[in-house]
């Protein structure tokens, strides 16, 4: 049975006996009820993965003793995402997860000329972030930027790859085909529930992104985001 996963952001800086933070101490000791001597696996998200083992479960400050640790390399391609806020937040919550569960490198939320939901909660973004990093269990937490402004972000948007899916007439080429996995960065943009505009297709096109669609049926924002996102990482 696979050692139990937590997030703990400060990692790299504890010495080699510490105490975890209430709430795993808790999940530890009264939900896992696990005993002195047991082992759990720990990540700082930076690709820091560590095996400890429980010295004193104290369900506010359980102590734990490192036994190793492993410095996982990054992905081999940085793959970011940039979707436009949702209306129903909840949607954008669930992209978050599965962009993270797929192993996304960035997120960039977007604020697009149709994007109808302003509110951003970071705190809360990232704590969703963190839960599905530890539900894979995996070593790398995406980078979860700011909402952006599009046009004033796209012409400073890096990436070696860069395109945009849209549901407006024009020549487009399909995602799959696209993808060159020579490239050691690729950026896609997905937007609003009533798509880009005119106006933020045409730029885009100017800085350089090429315009990709799906398949044939129309998605959702999040659907089509999380489509991308396993499309990009899978090739």
């Amino acid at each position: 049975m696979a050692s139990p996963y937590f997030y703990f952001a400060n990692l790299a800086t504890m010495p080699d006996q510490f105490a975890l933070n209430e709430n795993s101490s808790r999940h530890i000791v009264q939900v896992l009820r696990m005993q002195s001597g047991e082992e759990l696996r720990l990540t700082d998200g930076k690709g820091l993965s560590v095996l400890a083992k429980i010295s004193e479960p104290n369900k506010k400050k359980c102590l734990v003793q490192i036994i190793e640790k492993q410095q996982q390399p990054p992905p081999k391609r940085r793959v970011q995402i940039a979707l436009s806020l949702l209306k129903n937040a909840s949607r954008f919550e669930w992209f978050l997860e599965k962009a993270t569960e797929l192993g996304i490198s960035e997120i960039i939320p977007l604020k697009s000329a149709r994007t109808e939901k302003q509110q951003f909660r970071m705190d809360r973004m990232r704590g969703i972030l963190e839960s599905a990093l530890i539900q894979s269990q995996q070593s790398w937490l995406p980078l979860l930027q700011e909402p952006q402004n599009f046009l004033s972000w796209i012409e400073k948007a890096q990436a070696d790859q860069k395109m945009i899916a849209h549901c407006e007439p024009g020549t487009k080429s399909k995602l799959a085909d696209t993808i060159n996995k020579n490239f050691s960065s690729q950026l896609i943009l997905i937007g609003p529930e009533g798509d880009f505009t005119e106006e933020e297709i045409k730029q885009a096109l100017q800085a350089n992104f090429i315009a990709v669609e799906l398949g044939d049926n129309r998605l959702r924002s999040e659907t089509a985001a999380v489509a991308a996102a396993a499309i990009l990482k899978l090739i």
